[in-house]
């Protein structure tokens, strides 16, 4: 004997005391699936036999019944429950969590029973006891369907208990998992059958000569979210062409509203014929009997809704909440048509709906139809692609995984609607309405944040506070901070004993780590830039969500203003744009924005009270002690002991003159907004898609078409490839590295030739940077190069250093990446915060 019960289940063990179901529930599920009454009566009062404890231990049951159903846990309660009331609050806990309740009955003889029983030396029950469970039992097994279980397996004797050989999990009928697409999702069709064929042949399929059937290609595959009845000139030909793809697999339906109401005339119930049914009716009279019988049994046999790709997809017909996805109820199937309502009518007297997906915060993405929008309209991770074709709107299709969507018009109105699919003064993009107002509690306490690229990322709540706070104070708009950029690691504390840091390390750590091939990029003496151009205001309104006369943003690695007034960065933005829009930017990448990563110089346009305040401070008030000290001691150099001091004091001047000489290499004056140069470096994202599948190379070669002549403050970035294989390649950018230096240049940056690249221990540093001598002279002090100091600093630790980089690296990917896929804007600003917060973790600001 097999016993099939629904995958997600709630199974109640039903049998009198010594009727075997602890030891059947062992034997078929697993440990932690199994919550027994005797294990609660124990943890509550430390004895499972102590029955005054009973009280308390099935609160504890039912508790723990319900944790795991409303977790999706197939759930055995292993209690006798022979009596209707025990039942009737597991039967109420499976309609809470909208699960199928299923009932294992061992229906033992009376004498078996008291056989075990006797033979129990854990329990010993008084015989009556036994007596009054079976008769309980007896009277009213043949009740539980009424109870509300949908699936009862009776077992009435040891020998049927034996003869099970296997409980069979069966799969839910909405369990569409390893259905992963790609899919052409359609909305609300409502009888609009040349719209429908049109709409096909813009996707890249082929309706055939007689109109009853498609044919799909590149390997996608169709999903129609219902209502295709109803309104339309053409409902029996739309039910047609689906029912022949959804016959031939290359189309999944769900029932919408309007189709069930069809189903009920069809099966000869009592409807109205209003709303539309009446066109539908009357265009079916003229379908034969057979065609009518077979569309009876097609709606008859649609599910509720899909879970689709691993549970990143769900498609129903008003949309799905959380709890309810992947679950089989009533209440499920009943929002899956109608959505959830007040019970009110609005002025147009329709139905007034709740706006679940307001709240909605589940990881699937849910696409649904159902209610008429003048756009697409992309909602925490929802959207509703019903566009009112039927009411002269147009028909519109998502495809995913892409995100994209297509769409093409009505060719009439074909009924006017009761509500008007646009109305004036009326937003059309609920995302950023609800974007305005950032909820502090998604972003306060401990956080920890999945990541693409390193699973989960751990922020801690001292550092959240200390985040929000900078972000509150000192932040841009915080709908333009959709990336920021992470810290970079230096290379390994070199070996050679002149040098802090040498490509050596850089080139070491990579091949270390089996990479082969990396690029060096030229490090510009400037300050990290991240730089948002739109095409035009409206964009910025559009995609952003900020209403402001602007074309983008320019900010720091911290998300300040790069620029202390407004009108400076817009100019340069400008500046920008037109070097973008002269090259055919826009046209070419098909996007009307971008994203770069950048160095915006010279550095002194951003630190200039760094050096005012620091480095100039500090190498004026140096040079000046020296060189009075070393004339004060040339004096008397005739002292041999002074002799030996001025030596070290003239070595120690000198230090001090290439510190001032380091830092002023990055400064020049400003004098108008063409002495400002922006060297971008990765492209990381327009309209639709991010760029981290792209190498280096490519972004170098891709941007550098933007660089470059008269009036364009974009400047290119040098760089070269090194083969870790060949000792010429390295030694070659390793003198690259040496003449950049030389020049007073920073350095350079090292990174796999991937843009993301793992080892054997997994994720490895995007960019490691090797600074040049002189460079890190500004950044450890005029003396670091004595051979005292530099000994000391060799021993420092670049752990913390490292892990804070992937770290915040993953972050920002993550950040950029849910921007892009139309994600709200809390989940772009976890990752965006918990990047600013790792920057309080204690790590040497030096490195």
């Amino acid at each position: 004997m097999r016993i099939q019960i629904p995958e997600l289940s709630l199974v109640v063990m039903i049998g009198a005391s010594g009727s075997g179901k602890s030891t059947f529930a062992r034997r078929w599920f697993g440990k932690a699936e199994v919550v027994s009454s005797d294990t609660c009566r124990e943890i509550v009062s430390d004895n499972e036999n102590n029955m005054d404890a009973s009280e308390d231990a099935f609160d504890l049951l039912h508790y723990i019944v319900g944790k795991r159903l409303k977790r999706g846990l197939l759930t055995v309660v292993d209690a006798t429950n022979v009596r209707p009331e025990d039942r009737k609050k597991l039967v109420a806990l499976a309609r809470e969590y909208h699960v199928l309740p299923a009932a294992i009955v061992l229906n033992m003889p009376e004498k078996v029973c008291l056989e075990r029983n006797q033979q129990r030396t854990d329990r010993n029950l008084s015989p009556h006891v036994i007596t009054s469970h079976t008769g309980t039992l007896r009277r009213n097994v043949s009740k539980l369907r009424e109870e509300g279980f949908r699936k009862i397996f009776e077992l009435r004797d040891p020998g049927h208990v034996a003869a099970v050989t296997a409980i069979e999990r069966e799969p839910l009928w909405n369990n569409k998992h390893s259905e992963q697409g790609p899919f052409d999702i359609i909305g609300d069709v409502h009888g609009c059958y040349e719209e429908l064929c049109n709409l096909l042949n813009l996707l890249g399929h082929t309706v055939d000569a007689t109109g009853h059937k498609v044919q799909v290609n590149n390997g996608r595959k169709l999903v129609f979210l219902g209502d295709l009845a109803d309104r339309g000139p053409a409902t029996p030909a739309v039910y047609k062409l689906v029912m022949n793809a959804v016959s031939d697999g290359v189309a999944l339906c769900v029932p919408g509203n309007h189709d069930i109401k069809l189903l009920k005339f069809l099966q000869g119930k009592n409807v109205q014929l209003m709303h539309g049914l009446e066109r539908t009716v009357a265009q079916l009279a003229g379908e034969d009997a057979a065609f009518r019988e077979q569309l009876k049994l097609f709606l008859d046999g649609l599910i509720s809704h899909y879970v689709l790709d691993n549970g990143k997809l769900v498609v129903a017909h008003a949309g799905l909440k959380e709890e309810m996805q992947g679950r089989a109820s009533a209440g499920v199937r009943e929002f899956c048509l109608y959505g959830e309502t007040t019970g009110e009518t609005d002025e147009f007297g329709l139905p007034v709906r709740y706006n679940w997906a307001a709240g909605y915060r589940g990881k699937a993405m849910v696409a649904y139809g159902h209610t008429p929008v003048y756009e697409p309209q992309w909602f925490n991770n929802t959207i509703d692609i019903d566009t009112g074709c039927v009411f002269g709107g147009k028909l519109t299709a998502l495809r995913y995984p892409e995100r994209e969507l297509h769409s093409v018009p009505a060719l009439a109105t074909y009924m006017e609607p009761s509500r008007p699919l646009r109305i004036p003064g009326e937003g059309n993009n609920l995302q950023h309405e609800q974007d305005d107002v950032l909820d502090i509690e998604d972003l306060m306490g401990k956080q920890v944040i999945p990541t693409r690229l390193l699973n989960l990322v751990t922020v801690r709540e001292e550092h959240t506070a200390a985040a929000l706070e900078s972000m509150s104070r000192f932040s841009i708009h915080p709908k333009w901070l959709i990336y920021l950029p992470p810290t970079m690691s230096p290379s390994e504390t070199s070996t050679l004993p002149e040098y802090l840091e040498h490509p050596d390390g850089a080139f070491g750590y990579y091949r270390k780590n089996g990479i082969r091939q990396v690029i060096c990029e030229e490090k510009h003496m400037g300050s990290r830039a991240v730089v948002i151009v739109c095409k035009d205001s409206e964009v910025v309104k559009r995609r952003f969500g900020i209403e402001e006369d602007s074309i983008g943003a320019c900010y720091t690695r911290t998300g300040r203003a790069f620029f202390t007034d407004k009108e400076t960065e817009q100019a340069f933005l400008a500046m920008v744009h037109a070097a973008l829009t002269a090259r055919h930017f826009w046209e070419e990448m098909d996007t009307d924005w971008v994203c770069l990563d950048s160095e915006l110089m010279p550095w002194n346009a951003k630190a200039q009270a760094l050096l005012q305040q620091q480095y100039a401070a500090t190498g004026a008030a140096a040079v000046n002690a020296m060189t009075e000290t070393v004339a004060v001691l040339r004096a008397g150099a005739g002292n041999p002991a002074i002799a030996s001091l001025l030596k070290d004091y003239e070595a120690r001047a000198e230090m001090c003159q290439q510190f001032t000489a380091a830092y002023r290499q990055y400064c020049w004056e400003v004098k108008s907004l063409s002495d400002y140069k922006l060297a971008p470096f990765h492209l990381l994202a327009t309209e639709g898609r991010t760029y981290f599948d792209k190498d280096h190379v490519w972004h170098m070669e891709q941007l550098g078409r933007y660089c470059g002549g008269e009036g364009n403050p974009l400047v290119a970035t040098g760089w070269r490839v090194v083969n870790l294989d060949d000792a010429q390649s390295i030694a070659d950018a390793t003198h690259w590295w040496e003449a950049l230096t030389e020049k007073g240049g920073e350095g350079m940056v090292v990174k796999s030739l991937s843009f993301i690249e793992r080892g054997e221990r997994g994720l490895l540093q995007p960019a490691i940077k090797i600074r040049g001598r002189e460079y890190l002279r500004i950044i450890y002090g005029p003396e670091y190069t004595l051979q005292n100091h530099l000994s000391r600093l060799k021993q420092r630790g670049l752990g913390a250093k490292r892990a804070l980089a992937l770290k915040e690296f993953a972050l920002g990917v993550q950040a950029i990446e849910h921007f892009v896929a139309k994600e709200p804007l809390r989940k772009v600003h976890q990752c965006v915060f918990g990047l600013l917060a790792l920057e309080s973790e204690p790590v040497d600001p030096r490195l």
